[in-house]
Parts: structure tokens; C-alpha cells; sequence
């Protein structure tokens, strides 16, 4: 029997924040609106390029969506690696969880883009597997990338573990039964509302934490 240990990208192992809402709010203006604030912005991020875009133009008032998509994307891969870190830790993180299994990134971000942080960030040789939002599967909280990553792995729901910081990737887990483990030092972890947490997730503050998380859910 294997064992999978998934990560989110956004948010989880890296802060992108300040990247994405450049893109976004470059966009904005190209389109005649006014800037949005980062905090607003990282705020609707989370289910793919296409939702970012949509919520980002509503908010600053702007209807025409013609193009947007493919705009936003062209200005975001100018400027992945300009801000992008990854969080302090999150590659200690990592190489504890390949002690325990197969280790693999589940983003809603398409699979382009994903390589090139990775990559960037010294990080890609850290994963088995990355599978964007773009790919064969429809994206999370369909958890049919997930399965597939477990597949792969020769895991199953008890062997499974995915590490994210928000309420997709906590329904995503959810839906395909398997362990979870919030960020709550990741800026989606706001929302998850509390009243969806079972109990059975394991809660970090900060990517040190996982290190024991992994241990723990090996152990069981």
C-alpha cells in the first residue's frame, strides 16, 4: 500500500500575493478601472485564473470580460518570480513529507505557470507530481485529480493526506475522504468557515508545524 502526500500551491507553499495582484490590477487599468487593494484581491484567489479574473472585474465595476482571461494570463507570466516566495520552512516541510510517501502539488493554477514557481524556487524536484487546474481533470473541489494522484501513488483515502488553506481544498479533501491538514498562515484560510471543521483536520500555523503532522499521520 502507498501513501500520497498532496499540497495546494497557493497559499500553502508559497505567498503569490503580491505577484497576482499586480497582474490583476494591471489588468484593471487597462481596462479603465481603478486598483484594487492586495488584501481584496488575495481574497479571491483560489479556483482557477478564469474566477479570479471574473470576481476581480466585478469588483472594480467593469462588465466586458472580452479577452480577459488570456490578458490576465500573458501579464501574470511576466511577473511569476517577481514578489513569489516560498514560505519559510515549506521546503524542510516538503522533504520530511518524502520520507513518509509520494509527494505531489494539487493547484487550481494552470500547470505552466505551477512548473515555472517551482522551478524558480528551487522546489520541483521536491515533488513526484504537479497537476494543474488546466489539465485533464476538472479542478478542485472535483476531487478527481486528487484520486488520480492517488492512483498513482497506490494510495488510498487512509493513506492520503492534503495539505491546503482553504475551504476548496478543505471540500476538496472532504469529497474524496481523505486526511486534511489547514494552513492557517495561508492566506485563503479565512475561508473556511469554522463550522466546517470537523475536528479530524490537523491545523498549522506555520510550515515548521507539518513536520509532526507528517509523523502523526504516518504513525496511524
Amino acid at each position: 500500500m502507498g501513501r500520497l502526500i498532496a499540497f495546494d500551491l497557493d497559499g500553502t507553499l508559497i505567498d503569490s500575493r503580491r505577484d497576482l495582484s499586480d497582474a490583476t490590477n494591471q489588468l484593471i487599468v487597462e481596462r479603465g478601472g481603478t486598483p484594487l487593494p492586495e488584501q481584496a484581491i488575495a481574497k479571491m484567489i483560489g479556483e482557477g485564473a478564469k474566477v479570479l479574473v471574473d470576481r476581480a472585474l466585478s469588483a472594480a465595476g467593469l462588465e466586458d470580460r472580452d479577452g480577459a482571461l488570456a490578458r490576465f494570463l500573458a501579464l501574470y507570466d511576466e511577473r511569476l518570480l517577481n514578489h513569489t516566495r516560498a514560505y519559510d520552512g515549506i521546503a524542510a516541510a516538503v522533504a520530511a513529507a518524502r520520507q513518509h510517501g509520494r509527494v505531489a502539488v494539487l493547484t487550481n493554477k494552470p500547470l505552466a505557470p505551477s512548473e515555472r514557481i517551482l522551478d524558480g524556487l528551487g522546489l520541483r524536484s521536491l515533488f513526484d507530481d504537479v497537476v494543474g487546474g488546466d489539465g485533464a481533470w476538472p479542478r478542485k473541489p472535483d476531487p478527481s485529480s486528487l484520486q488520480e494522484l492517488m492512483r498513482r501513488a497506490s494510495a488510498t483515502p487512509a493513506t492520503s493526506l492534503l495539505v491546503g488553506d482553504s475551504a476548496i481544498d478543505h471540500e476538496t479533501a472532504m469529497r474524496a475522504s481523505v486526511r486534511c491538514c489547514m494552513a492557517s498562515y495561508g492566506f485563503g484560510f479565512h475561508t473556511v468557515p469554522p463550522q466546517r471543521l470537523t475536528g479530524s483536520e490537523w491545523i498549522v500555523s506555520a510550515p515548521s508545524e507539518l513536520i509532526d503532522v507528517f509523523a502523526e499521520f504516518t504513525a496511524a
